[in-house]
């Protein structure tokens, strides 16, 4: 054991050992929250992707509807579907502003807690594997309403 950390020792006084089991289960509640943070994240991820899928699904059947001669008009059907993507891009971006909002508080106010003493701080908050596949679940739903939009792209 080093003398830098603070570790609990049955020779501790009573006072000192209840200090330190407050500091570990402080720490222990920020990993808590950040990982609770990801899972609202992930829940809104799922709800933007269908969104998103089920957009883009109605589009493309009503489309290929239309492209068959079988409707003779589409437009409502094809706004719904464009509509449903929007929103679904709409509620992914309002969900990774909130969640960097959110992780850039829960981070100063972890910095304050350790700056006082009052928490030891030593592990670290790696950069969430969350946003990252928000992010790129956003580009996704970038793709998919240009290629509805202006009829080009990947989709």
């Amino acid at each position: 054991m080093s003398d830098e950390k603070a570790w609990v020792d049955p020779g501790m006084d009573s006072d000192r050992t209840s200090v330190e089991l407050s500091s570990r289960r402080t720490g222990m509640s920020f990993q808590r929250t950040r990982m609770s943070a990801d899972r609202t994240l992930m829940s809104i991820m799922r709800t933007a992707l269908s969104l998103i899928g089920f957009g883009f699904t109605i589009f493309q059947v009503f489309q290929k509807l239309h492209d068959a001669q079988v409707l003779k008009s589409s437009m409502a059907p094809r706004r719904f579907g464009e509509a449903l993507v929007i929103i679904g891009i709409a509620m992914l971006i309002s969900g990774i502003v909130y969640h960097c909002y959110f992780m850039i508080g829960l981070r100063a106010e972890r910095k304050t807690l350790k700056a006082q003493g009052l928490i030891h701080a030593e592990s670290q908050f790696p950069p969430s594997l969350t946003l990252a596949v928000a992010l790129l679940l956003l580009l996704i739903g970038f793709l998919a309403i240009f290629s509805m939009l202006f009829d080009v792209g990947p989709f």
